[in-house]
């Protein structure tokens, strides 16, 4: 009796546990329990032997499921009340023989396999049936199967794989159809087969797709970047859309790609207009097409690209804007604003540094101008209140003023290229470089005017000679240019500093080429130097940054030079192998290079120096018997303190106290510079972790998170080279926080800290006019008036600020912050390597090396031109860049808005777009020069 009642019990509980209803009867209204009483009484006929039965049963399942999962907002009903079902359908599947019936219940079973989390049946079910259209089942179910898809080609071989890319064949199209090209994209892309979205693509779908595509280019590792970029390119030509196909070419970091994609897209586009427009967008990338002569309009389009027109129309907008009156130093300083203090900080602050700071300031504000208050008027008085070297930087300065107005720049600076002081004539052939930087001419003048002194016996005029080539042709990769510029390498006789400087100006030529020539000269060089010159002499960290700009971007092609700087001494090869690594993916966002750079930085290097200090200053608390030594003080400090504690000193005691300062903050420079030294690589690290990160905004937010780690946790030499990091992660962009952080910086115990941060203020502010950012500066002039080094650091941020009176950007950007351009970013990214030393560059006898930003300085302004390249003024709306990727419709691309008429200017993240319908824009961002062509289907009499 008893084996019965159990038996009976487990029965119960059986029954209990296959038939029960996952909802509970409570809750079923009296039309949901008729549903489910339909469906079970359905799947008990399947379970029927009679074949005739069938399909009716599975047609009626068919529509039930079909009706639920049109729209689905939650697991419709016949899905929920079929789920306890699962097991016994797949039972009857297998039980059927083949036929159409059995092919339309595995379709059944797909679709239910969606509630079912675990394996891919929903997948496997499908192929077995794929009697009806995808399309019936609804989106839900086709994203299902889409992500089984990319589950089953990361684990299953290409073989077996044949039914899927069928089922593939259909599952693309229905999400073109559907405003789904994202997910389109993304199934292609896992099966890497992104090419072949080019068959699905029509006149509504293209640029929604590309668009997509475009924005995944700097989430993917390398090669994929380069295929996506391929497919857009082919996408686009396919359309006839030849701008938008060369934005795609101009994003390519192979300089030899790129010029045949340009090549093709010039003759492939045949309309003259159309190609003025694509000269223009060259021209702004800084490297000139090599065309053929015959071509329709040759003469022309080679001057646009030459960017010969950029001075005219730079000084039109000026003109437009009425900006054209030139401003002094002290308009910009604004000193009757500070409270009164002795103009140049009294007796304490050397004359001759300030009318240097003031001749960078004159330069820098009146940039392209081609007048000013100081050097056109009578610039002999201005260039003698100087000393030295200064006096080359002063002469300098009118290449800057004169900047890209070749023919009537060289004019104005010839006079002084006769001086009987070798540091001017120095100077004036540094001007000759700058005022060719970023335009290129026929007659080579730069080249002419500045090759004889490149061998001079005069060191000035050596550099200067050598540094001036290099701004003039920056991107070019002239042959004729590197052979000259490569002749200090080759000859044996030079010094370390003429060596470090012919190597830069190398690589600012042959910028992302890896030109193998001048990578093999240089390396060649440094394995001919003696191993301690390399460690102490910061000349030689030039020759590793030329490795590293001719790098710049391709990382596919520099592992013979990262194996080569693996030979030289340990903490110079560190150096040099970090910075070539980083720039060969500067603006590629490799989170894992990033990660590599941050455990870098991580490392407490020096241990060995440690242990050492540590018995020094056992020592000097011995013989000094006081309670808490300076020296102790000092080393536990770091390198800012010790310099504090040294300048304030009282004298106490018969000076005894006076003269153990002294020698503790001796003691202390001695091993600050030693421990600098030794750990220069992880300074550089620093800013590679921005040189990677700056292309795109997550990557940018966080590096400037990993940076405030830094801050509180890094070596000296790590916050020393933090402010230059954030510096490039915001050119010419105040962001609120960047300010904030680099305010607090600009007061840091560390010199160098402080230096850095106000260097990194102008570039942050670079062209921008930032009120909050020119008070801010204000402010720090009156703080550091006794101190002569952060007073010359503080106006050359003032005159980087109001850079071409607000109206040039230092930004390497361009086209919607989309394309990176080498030439730009190589001088931006030399004097911010050269700042992990400032104190013995910019501060020295080098702050000649301020000029590199030449190369980067470009109008930021929008000027519209018809077709025969006349100004055309057109109202045009600008506002804050809006996101549009993936969204449906056509969605508005800006926000906040206000209506101007052309020429503009244009701020960090403002788009424009045309506000009239008469004119339809040849370019796909209104950025730069744009060429207006008159709408087809505009009517003058409608309006």
């Amino acid at each position: 009796a008893e084996g019965d009642e159990e038996k009976k019990a487990s029965s119960d509980g059986k029954e209990e546990e296959t038939t029960a209803p996952p909802v509970q009867e409570a809750e079923l209204s009296d039309e949901d329990r008729q549903l489910q009483d339909d469906l079970t009484m359905l799947v008990e006929r399947l379970q029927e032997p009679q074949g005739d039965l069938h399909g009716p049963t599975l047609e009626s399942l068919r529509t039930l499921i079909r009706a639920s999962t049109s729209s689905m907002t939650s697991v419709p009903k016949p899905l929920k009340f079929l789920r306890p079902h699962y097991d016994t359908i797949k039972d009857v599947y297998s039980t059927w023989d083949e036929g159409d019936n059995k092919k339309h219940l595995a379709d059944i079973i797909s679709v239910l396999a969606m509630t079912r989390s675990e394996g891919r049946e929903c997948l496997e079910y499908r192929i077995y049936g794929s009697c009806d259209a995808l399309e019936s089942w609804g989106h839900e179910y086709v994203r299902h199967i889409s992500a089984q898809i990319g589950q089953a080609y990361v684990e299953t071989s290409d073989e077996d794989l044949t039914p899927v890319y069928e089922l593939v064949q259909d599952i693309i199209p229905f999400n073109m159809k559907h405003n789904a090209e994202a997910e389109a994209c993304d199934l292609l892309m896992e099966l890497e087969k992104i090419d072949q979205i080019r068959q699905y693509v029509d006149e509504n779908t293209y640029q929604r797709v590309c668009l997509y595509l475009m924005s995944c280019v700097r989430y993917v590792p390398s090669p994929e970047d380069e295929e996506l970029l391929d497919t857009c390119l082919k996408i686009y030509c396919k359309f006839g859309e030849y701008a938008q196909a060369l934005r795609m070419t101009l994003m390519k970091s192979n300089r030899s790609v790129t010029e045949v994609s340009a090549h093709t897209c010039f003759i492939e586009c045949g309309d003259l207009s159309k190609q003025k427009q694509l000269a223009f967008m060259i021209g702004r990338q800084q490297f000139l097409l090599d065309l053929d002569e015959e071509i329709e309009g040759f003469e022309e389009l080679t001057e646009i690209m030459s960017n010969s027109h950029l001075n005219t129309h730079f000084l039109a907008l000026a003109r437009e804007l009425d900006i054209m009156e030139p401003k002094s130093p002290e308009d910009i300083y604004k000193t009757h604003l500070e409270s009164h203090r002795p103009s140049f900080g009294g007796a304490n602050v050397d004359s001759a540094k300030q009318n240097l700071a003031s001749s960078f300031v004159n330069g820098f504000v009146n940039c392209a101008y081609g007048q000013d208050k100081l050097m056109t008027t009578d610039g002999n008085k201005w260039i003698y209140k100087n000393k030295d070297a200064g006096m080359m930087s002063a002469t300098a300065s009118l290449g800057l003023i004169l900047l890209w107005d070749v023919d009537g720049g060289l004019s104005s600076i010839d006079k002084y290229l006769y001086s009987n002081n070798d540091h001017i004539k120095a100077g004036a052939l540094l001007a000759c470089g700058i005022v060719n930087s970023g335009v290129r001419n026929d007659c080579d003048p730069a080249l002419a005017l500045l090759s004889d002194y490149v061998t001079s016996d005069n060191l000035s005029m050596r550099i200067a000679s050598l540094l001036g080539l290099g701004l003039a042709y920056a991107g070019t990769n002239a042959d004729y240019v590197v052979d000259t510029l490569a002749a200090p390498l080759t000859e044996g006789k030079a010094s370390l500093e003429v060596l470090g400087v012919s190597a830069l100006t190398l690589g600012l030529v042959t910028v992302g080429t890896c030109n193998s020539d001048v990578t093999l000269s240089v390396l060649q060089a440094l394995m001919e130097l003696d191993g301690s010159l390399l460690v102490k002499d910061k000349n030689a960290r030039l020759l590793a940054l030329s490795i590293g700009l001719t790098a710049l971007g391709r990382y596919d092609a520099c592992e013979a030079s990262l194996e080569a700087l693996k030979t030289l001494p340990d903490s110079f090869s560190q150096f040099a192998t970090i910075l070539v690594e980083a720039c060969s993916k500067a603006g590629t966002g490799d989170v894992l290079a990033v990660q590599n750079l941050l455990h870098i930085c991580s490392e407490h290097c020096g241990t060995d120096s440690a242990a050492d200090d540590k018995k020094k200053e056992t020592k000097s608390s011995a013989v000094a018997a006081a309670p808490e030594p300076p020296s102790a003080a000092a080393a536990g400090a770091g390198a800012g303190d010790s310099l504090t504690v040294g300048a304030e000193v009282t004298v106490t005691d018969g000076g005894a106290e006076t003269d153990s300062k002294a020698k503790d903050k001796k003691s202390a420079d001695k091993k600050d510079e030693k421990k600098s030294t030794n750990n220069a690589h992880q300074g550089v690290a620093v800013l590679g972790i921005a040189l990677i990160a700056m292309g795109e905004e997550i990557g940018v937010e966080m590096a400037m998170r990993s940076y405030a780690h830094l801050l509180h946790y890094g070596e000296p030499v790590i916050r020393r080279a933090v402010p230059l990091g954030l510096a490039l992660l915001s050119v010419s962009d105040p962001k609120l926080k960047v300010l904030d952080t680099l305010s607090k910086l600009s007061h840091d115990a560390d010199q160098e800290v402080a230096l850095n941060a106000i260097l990194a203020l102008g570039i942050v502010g670079a062209g921008t006019n930032n009120a909050r950012l020119a008070a801010m500066l204000r402010q720090l002039a009156q703080y550091y008036y006794k101190d002569d080094s952060c007073l010359f650091m503080t106006r050359i941020a003032q005159g980087l600020t109001h850079l071409g009176k607000g109206t040039l950007t230092l930004s390497p950007y361009h086209s919607d912050r989309a394309i990176l351009s080498p030439a730009n970013l190589s001088g931006l990214l030399s004097l911010l390597v050269i700042c992990l030393d400032v104190k013995g560059s910019l501060l020295g006898n080098k702050h000649y090396f301020l000029y590199l930003l030449a190369t980067a300085i470009q109008p930021r302004m929008l000027v519209t031109l018809d077709e025969q390249l006349n100004p055309l003024p057109v109202t045009v709306r600008v506002g804050q860049a809006v996101d549009v990727v993936g969204q449906a419709g056509k969605p508005k691309t800006i926000t906040g808005f206000q209506t101007h008429t052309t020429p503009v200017l244009l701020q960090a993240g403002e788009r424009a777009e045309l506000a009239t319908e008469q004119y339809v824009s040849l370019s796909p961002v209104l950025e730069g020069f744009v060429v207006l062509k008159k709408s087809e289907d505009y009517d003058e009499s409608e309006q």
